[in-house]
């Protein structure tokens, strides 16, 4: 192998050089913090229903990780989306989706229009102990009756002298028994669905936050799921993030950014089941051979890491095009139902090929079967992903 002249490089060469080394680094030490402060405890975690979400966001936020592409004044490093891609991938390498999916919240779910449009006395009082792990933060979109169809949600902040009055209620909020701070989405005027919306920061230990229950979920069961319940609640006017009246389109943009993380975050989660059903089916035998030999198995197999593969070059045209300043809703949206779709027929044929051990609650496999479900629901159901990208054909029917 010829050895490389620095001198000879390019600006642009070294620039790659540098992102490389820089992702590098995040990958060595994510996977120090996965395989000491996280995947010996899993289990416990997973069969407690909860994890403690304030000690691990403390020692991601320490190494960096809840903050690579938000402001560094505010504690972030200031790098762009494309690193916190790289950061969900990594991820991926904890044994349960429940964990991986509450760090996504903080970092990538509930922050983004925060880091964007909020003042920066919101940023020095929200976002940046979110960064440092110094606080749990959980998004309160979704309602009983109002899940995909965010247009539809009923809680409403009511404007008296210089707060808001909070009456309504959030479900599948997730981090929600355990945050210290919600960014809420309410209805602040009676105007048009799509512009009577305004985010704003809630301290969850207001006078008439309650917590009615942990829901009991059959996937992620490391992460605690709430519903929420607000009794004339009072939050400051200076709490709202940006703009009255813009809730609606900047939880729009936050949700590119949530699929397009949650994609990310299973393609390492799907390679790891697909390299862990290798193994066992190679040293499993079924007629006096191993059951990995049997060409239908191992054509499988080599069919969803193809599958693997396409969608991981969606996601980083999609992630390319993303911090490029361009519209990526419908890639996004095609990257989200793709990964949902996969994930589903993935979880149901390897654990096909572990016979009665996938049925249990003993193996990777299965927990991986229950808590990839959800990919299809949350953050826009498949339905939803489909409309959109109907949206962008034109080829949705005419009102």
């Amino acid at each position: 192998m010829p050895v490389i002249n620095v001198e000879d490089l390019t600006d642009l060469d070294k620039a790659k050089m540098e992102v490389t080394q820089l992702k590098l680094e995040v990958k060595l030490e994510r996977a120090k913090i996965i395989d000491q402060e996280i995947n010996p405890y899993v289990d416990k975690w997973e069969e407690e229903g909860l994890f403690p979400a304030h000690k691990i966001f403390k020692i991601l936020g320490n190494a960096g990780f809840l903050g690579v592409n938000k402001p560094v004044e505010y504690g972030g490093l200031g790098l762009d989306f494309s690193y916190s891609v790289a950061v969900a991938e990594e991820l991926g390498n904890i044994n349960c989706g429940g964990i991986p999916m509450a760090i996504g919240v903080q970092s990538d779910m509930a922050t983004p229009a925060l880091a964007r449009f909020g003042s920066a006395e919101l940023k020095k009082e929200f976002l940046q102990p979110s960064i440092m792990g110094d606080v749990v933060a959980c998004l309160g979109v979704s309602e009983t009756g109002a899940g995909s169809d965010v247009a539809s949600i009923k809680t409403k902040a009511v404007r008296k002298g210089d707060e808001f009055v909070i009456n309504g209620g959030k479900m599948w909020t997730t981090n929600g028994t355990q945050a210290d701070w919600m960014c809420l989405l309410a209805n602040t005027s009676d105007g048009p669905s799509h512009k009577n919306k305004s985010l704003i920061c809630l301290p969850m230990n207001l006078p008439g936050v309650h917590i009615a229950r942990k829901i009991d979920k059959i996937g992620m069961r490391s992460s605690d799921t709430a519903e929420v319940f607000f009794d004339d609640v009072r939050v400051p006017c200076k709490n709202i993030i940006g703009q009255e009246g813009m809730g609606f389109t900047y939880q729009m943009l936050q949700f590119q950014e949530e699929r397009l993380w949650g994609v990310a975050n299973i393609l390492t989660t799907m390679e790891k089941v697909v390299q862990e059903t290798i193994n066992y089916t190679r040293q499993r035998k079924i007629f006096s051979q191993p059951i990995l030999y049997h060409q239908v198995v191992h054509f499988r197999l080599a069919e969803l890491q193809t599958e693997i593969e396409l969608l991981r070059s969606l996601l980083h045209r999609a992630t390319a095009l993303y911090i490029k300043g361009n519209d990526v809703t419908k890639l996004a949206s095609m990257a989200k139902l793709k990964a949902g779709r996969l994930a589903r027929e993935l979880g149901d044929s390897c654990l096909q090929y572990w016979g009665g051990m996938g049925f249990t609650s003993d193996v990777l496999v299965s927990r991986f079967y229950r808590d990839s479900r959800l990919l299809s629901i949350g953050a826009g159901a498949d339905e939803v992903m489909l409309s959109i990208i109907c949206k962008y054909m034109d080829t949705l029917p005419k009102k």
